[in-house]
């Protein structure tokens, strides 16, 4: 007992950096959204990389074609032009209003670039990580065929990431809900158009299926993984993708917190949460290494349990649901 409070007392001056580094963090996270707003309507140039803003552009513009093509084809195949772009820019405008959908492409944007980062610094294959050509072979028949569909969609993933495009439905499922909104607002009070949205909105909805979505598919390998979860956590072994979802899930994060958290303003966040997720510093450094060679973890971190961890990111104000 005398051990143990002698290292909580220890720990109180790291604790405080910690939550010092989280608070500076949590600003800078609170200036993204309008930021990317502002650079999104008015190609403005900023600290922010031209990659992700292009990137980020082309996801909303795809959302909106896909969406105003979906109205379109509803209305009939003799009435069904080619979107007007004055029409694309105003949906785009609505859609980029919702924080979430802003939040969630702009962390599929950072994804995709840390994922083509690692691949020509470490020669990470975008598509089959060592642990999904691991559970392809696995003798549960169930879990193979869970693999080999998150192979396929890892694929389709990473095509159409290449062309700045995002499917419909490989969005989580609020926030295909939130893009289906804004398109009745983009509709208007017009009877023949709302008759086109609910036709489109109707496809939409039937077709969706989020377990069957490449973050579905990933979400349901981990979760089922039970003790071997940490396989997982390991960058160079698991792939970016399955990476990111295992930390989510394990560090009990929102997914694109968790990629938000592998940018180089926010090493606290990312420590803390390799730590809440149960991984040990020697574990963490070796994370580190791969996903930022010149950084080092806090002096005296190692006497931060997983759980005084857990409860440091859950106090931070960007924590989800706070």
């Amino acid at each position: 007992m005398v051990h143990d409070a002698v290292q909580s007392a220890s720990a109180i001056p790291i604790e405080t950096a910690l939550r010092d580094k989280l608070v500076h963090g949590d600003a800078l996270i609170g200036t993204i959204a309008p930021i990317l707003r502002h650079l999104l309507a008015n190609d403005a140039h900023s600290v922010f990389s031209e990659e992700i803003i292009a990137r980020v552009r082309g996801m909303f513009g795809n959302i909106a074609r896909q969406l105003l093509d979906g109205m379109d084809s509803a209305s009939g195949p003799a009435d069904s032009p080619v979107p007007k772009d004055e029409d694309i820019a105003r949906l785009v405008t609505s859609l980029i209003a919702h924080p979430g959908l802003l939040g969630h492409v702009h962390a599929v944007a950072l994804e995709w670039q840390l994922t083509e980062r690692l691949q020509l610094r470490l020669g990470n294959d975008p598509v089959l990580s060592p642990l999904l050509q691991a559970l392809i072979a696995s003798s549960d028949q169930a879990v193979s065929a869970t693999a080999m569909a998150l192979l396929a969609a890892q694929a389709r993933f990473s095509q159409a990431q290449r062309r700045l495009e995002l499917p419909l439905g490989e969005l989580p499922g609020d926030l295909l809900h939130a893009a289906l909104l804004a398109l009745r607002n983009h509709a208007g009070e017009d009877p023949a158009a709302q008759a086109s949205f609910s036709r489109i909105e109707l496809a939409v909805r039937s077709s969706y299926d989020e377990s069957r979505s490449r973050l579905g598919l990933i979400a349901k390998l981990v979760s089922g993984m039970g003790g071997g979860r940490t396989a997982a956590l390991a960058l160079g072994h698991a792939g970016v993708a399955i990476f990111l979802s295992a930390l989510a899930l394990a560090s009990g994060q929102d997914r694109d917190m968790a990629v938000l958290s592998t940018n180089e303003g926010q090493l606290a966040r990312l420590a803390l949460a390799l730590r809440a997720a149960g991984l040990k510093p020697a574990q963490i450094v070796e994370q580190f290494g791969a996903l930022h060679p010149d950084a080092a973890l806090p002096h005296d971190f190692e006497l931060i349990g997983a759980e005084r961890a857990a409860a440091l990111l859950t106090r931070s104000s960007a924590f989800p649901g706070l």
